[in-house]
């Protein structure tokens, strides 16, 4: 797995997505993901959103992730 597989993923599930994601060893990453989708919700619903995105890789392919998840709004602030 890589992040740029990672980013893809993310940005196909979640129509209108932007996503960063980093990580150099295959299995830890780290994403900024900017939809306005998770406008209204909190943190935990959205993480959920991502996780949704990339189903079963989750605790297998991907072994961590570690989210920070904004809408458009807050990532201009």
């Amino acid at each position: 797995m890589n992040a740029d597989t990672i980013k893809t993923l993310i940005e196909q599930g979640l129509p209108g997505a932007r996503a960063d994601v980093r990580g150099d060893d295959g299995v830890h990453f780290e994403a900024t993901v900017v939809c306005e989708a998770f406008a209204g919700k909190l943190p935990l619903a959205r993480h959920r959103m991502v996780y949704a995105t990339l189903g079963d890789r989750m605790g297998g392919e991907i072994h961590a992730l570690a989210l920070k998840t904004v809408t458009p709004d807050e990532d201009a602030r």
